[in-house]
């Protein structure tokens, strides 16, 4: 008699199963970055191309780029899922549909915004980021780029049942959002100023386990309201 199905090896399960389909998808996972490039070349164009236009900004464009990326891909969190049926074998799982919920969300920040992470320095560059913003700037997005995908996968679970609810996901995902984009941003711009942007910082933090905890579990029952 084969052994129940530890968290462990569900979540094994589950990562190696998203990563095959990213990978037959390379193309569509390779959009998030390709618009937050296109955000930042709009933004430099826009401003002029000019140094002093460009670095007192640059912090707040970067974010403003991998919060919309985001947005991008969100409405696909649980879509493909519930369109096979994969939600509801999530439901009868020997395991909590809590965890499968994290670590799915876990798969989609890794996918979207840890490449935006790594591109962090290139498009800095491209916005004249000074150097000296850019250890702050990564604080701060490593930080709340897990908490908005955490953030997001509530209201995509919200909207699980509903068909063509891409901008019902943005307005909804949005005003969630913007807390996390004002302290983000807020953490370079105090740095730029000569203040200490410890506080916001530790905001992120804080944010970031509450929803850790409480994400996952909205999530899950958000889903089974969904489908039921």
């Amino acid at each position: 008699m084969s052994a129940a199905p530890t968290l462990l090896s569900t979540a094994r399960a589950l990562v190696a199963r998203d990563a095959r389909l990213l990978w037959r998808r390379r193309g569509d996972a390779m959009q998030p970055a390709l618009f937050a490039l296109l955000v930042v070349v709009l933004f430099a164009l826009a401003l002029g191309g000019e140094r002093e236009a460009l670095a007192p900004s640059a912090g707040a464009v970067l974010w403003v780029a991998v919060l919309l990326a985001g947005l991008l891909s969100l409405d696909t969190l649980f879509r493909g899922d519930a369109e096979d049926g994969s939600l509801e074998q999530w439901m009868l799982a020997p395991v909590p549909l809590a965890w499968l919920v994290a670590v799915r969300t876990f798969m989609h920040w890794a996918s979207t915004s840890l490449p935006l992470l790594v591109a962090t320095p290139v498009l800095g560059e491209l916005l004249y980021l000074p150097r000296d913003q850019l250890g702050l700037l990564l604080a701060g997005l490593a930080l709340g780029t897990p908490l908005l995908s955490l953030l997001g996968s509530v209201v995509a679970a919200l909207t699980v049942g509903m068909r063509r609810s891409g901008i019902l996901v943005a307005l909804l995902a949005l005003p969630l959002y913007v807390p996390v984009l004002v302290f983000g941003a807020g953490s370079v711009a105090a740095s730029a100023q000569g203040l200490d942007p410890t506080g916001a910082l530790l905001l992120l933090a804080a944010g970031l386990v509450l929803a850790l905890v409480l994400a996952p579990l909205a999530a899950a029952a958000a889903i089974r309201i969904a489908l039921n």
